[in-house]
């Protein structure tokens, strides 16, 4: 079984039309590191989150998939 998807880093890169590079660059990190980001092998700390969030102009929900539970609530 394929793992579930955590985030959407990746979706959101894309309708912002930005690459994994616009990423490395701005937080000089590895490009590894956001490698395992986008294909959810690993995931940001919250405060990485939060500064993705600012960087992409988003929600930090909007970087998180909904949650079984958010789903069945409405």
């Amino acid at each position: 079984m394929s793992p579930k998807k955590i985030n959407r880093i990746r979706e959101i890169l894309e309708e912002k039309g930005l690459k994994n590079k616009d990423l490395i660059i701005h937080f000089k990190i590895k490009k590894e590191t956001v490698s395992r980001w986008i294909n959810n092998k690993q995931q940001p700390t919250l405060n990485t989150l939060n500064d993705l969030a600012e960087f992409l102009q988003v929600d930090i929900r909007d970087l998180l998939y909904p949650s079984e539970w958010m789903n069945k609530k409405s």
